[in-house]
């Protein structure tokens, strides 16, 4: 690791690269120019929106899953957890958990979609028709909802990055106490030299929420399509550059040879074989799959819905995931954690890396953007590339909600959305005024950790034992341009439940209880955590109840619990 990159190294490299890019130039390729077939409108039977094309729909739902994990998560992730070896434990994650489970989600949304439904209650009471069914899918509305409440804050972070780096406003103060302090002060922490008040982030939050307002009021085809037809080429735009910019810098500083990208690229590649026999490098390689490719969280099951009943999904899906992989393993793994090695060196890189990823993203990266040429352009890419991602994400997060509303309610779209917003604006400045006291990190861990794992483990069952691996199999290959290997039939039946529940179990007995009994916190965060975790209980509740007056006001011929 002292010398760049190793022999395994280099071997790990090609091939987590090699792989990721044949597999996606294939599935993008037959995406782009396969065989077009005829619909048949008439099995729907319901008439409702759908995608405007394959490319878009592809990258909408990329867009869903590409998000700002992919690009501070997962490079501080891997760094920590033995570099290139860590690539082991999450590319079995990705084949064992994570694909299988993709292609279950677009085949349950494409399902209840073709009955009426494009959100998870509707979708799980179709597939078994018991009482609880439709409380278990209510989860696929609720953590979507609950984790758009604080991503929304993060957002305004980058985007507000992005424009202090176009204009230098963070220019000039390049340490690593300065800039936390920059980041403390628009966060709203502490009132310092830099932000005396909420207001600047505030006027970012407006922002990304009426930009999110605006897609979201336009619908599936000229709003949610729309926007990713045009943001996700330019977050890959912006990414390759950043990721040229990188591997071409060399040895930065001439005063310390010795930290450079080569080395930079070998904290990352490089296997550190020994960490393989730890279980929590396991257990965090499949989280991380988890949450990059958006499992669990009942968006993907609500976009499915709006594909065409004899329109293929497992080439989508597959699409979906190695776009995905593309994003985090190549340009996500390439541009954060070299870069902070040629700058920084490699010890206080690790530091970083343990820091998180916000620390990574919000204090580390703007330093060496002040030490660069272009500096200030290329910080303005980089805070853009994650507003791209943050807000393809965010509009996935609040459409289950209103597919809800407006198929489960009878309401029009811009009531269903006017409704949600008042809600969200209004859990949002619950965060940001408590987020100095820890309510974000709070509702990431409940909702966007541990419930978003539950819901997955609850689906993988019903749908292959409940529902039936063999009726889902079949639903699955309706309209298929590719056929799944046989395998992953045995897979989606034994492997992939046993392996979510072994890691729920872990979890649960490694972190859940502890984080219950809040050990570790100081007390005077305990009101506000408690505070994060009623209006948890609040939104939860609320769908519950909306969930149980749908089905008790159901018109006829539609089968109550």
């Amino acid at each position: 690791m002292n010398q760049g990159l190793s022999l395994w190294g280099w071997i790990s490299l090609i091939l987590g690269w090699g792989a990721i890019l044949g597999l996606s130039l294939y599935c993008m390729s037959r995406v782009l120019f396969g065989k077009k077939k005829a619909v048949d409108e008439a099995v729907v039977g319901v008439k409702r929106e759908r995608w405007a094309t394959r490319i878009g729909l592809v990258l909408a739902m990329a867009g869903n899953a590409i998000g700002l994990g992919n690009f501070l998560r997962f490079p501080a992730k891997a760094a920590s957890n033995g570099g290139g070896a860590f690539l082991i434990p999450y590319f079995c994650a990705l084949i064992l958990m994570g694909v299988p489970m993709m292609w279950v989600e677009w085949t349950i949304g494409r399902h209840g979609g073709a009955h009426g439904h494009g959100s998870t209650p509707g979708m799980f009471h179709v597939m078994w028709k018991h009482r609880v069914s439709k409380y278990i899918g209510a989860f696929g509305v609720f953590l979507p909802f609950a984790i758009a409440v604080y991503y929304l804050f993060i957002m305004a972070w980058c985007l507000g990055y992005a424009w202090f780096s176009a204009t230098g406003r963070y220019f000039g103060h390049a340490n690593q106490e300065a800039m936390s302090s920059f980041l403390k002060g628009f966060q709203g922490v502490e009132s310092n030299q830099f932000f005396s008040s909420l207001i600047p982030v505030l006027v970012f939050l407006a922002i990304c929420l009426a930009l999110n307002y605006m897609f979201l009021i336009r619908g599936i085809s000229r709003g949610i399509e729309l926007l990713a037809r045009y943001g996700m080429p330019l977050l890959f735009i912006f990414g390759i550059a950043l990721v040229i910019r990188v591997l071409t810098l060399g040895t930065p500083d001439p005063s310390h040879p010795e930290w450079n990208i080569a080395k930079g690229m070998g904290f990352i590649w490089n296997p550190d074989l020994s960490r393989l026999t730890q279980g929590s490098v396991w257990l965090v390689a499949a989280g991380q799959i988890f949450f990059t490719l958006s499992l669990g969280q009942g968006m993907i099951h609500t976009y499915a819905s709006y594909v065409r009943e004899k329109e293929d999904i497992t080439l989508n899906g597959l699409a979906t995931s190695s776009v995905n992989e593309f994003a985090e393993v190549i340009l996500g793994g390439t541009i954060a954690i070299p870069v902070a090695v040629a700058f920084f060196g490699l010890a206080q890189t690790q530091v970083i890396a343990k820091g998180g990823a916000f620390d990574l993203g919000f204090v580390s990266l703007p330093i060496i953007f002040q030490r660069i040429p272009l500096g200030q352009l290329f910080g303005s890419m980089w805070f853009l590339l994650l507003f791209i991602a943050g807000i393809t994400t965010s509009v996935a997060f609040l459409q289950p909600l209103i597919a809800f509303l407006t198929e489960e309610f009878k309401i029009t779209r811009k009531r269903a959305v006017n409704t949600i917003f008042g809600f969200l604006i209004a859990a949002i400045m619950f965060v940001v005024v408590f987020f100095k006291f820890g309510v974000l990190d709070e509702l990431d861990f409940w909702a966007g950790t541990l419930g978003i794992f539950l819901f997955g483990a609850l689906e993988i069952i019903v749908f292959s034992w409940v529902f039936g691996i063999k009726k889902g199999w079949e639903e699955m290959h309706k309209g298929a341009d590719f056929r799944i290997p046989g395998v992953f039939k045995f897979v989606m039946k034994y492997i992939t439940p046993v392996y979510m529940l072994v890691i729920l179990g872990v979890w649960t007995y490694q972190d859940a209880i502890g984080k219950f009994l809040m050990k570790g916190e100081p007390a005077e965060r305990h009101p506000y955590l408690w505070g994060a975790r009623v209006l948890l209980a609040l939104i939860i509740i609320a769908v519950c109840v909306m969930v149980h007056k749908a089905w008790k006001t159901k018109t006829a011929g539609e089968p109550s619990a």
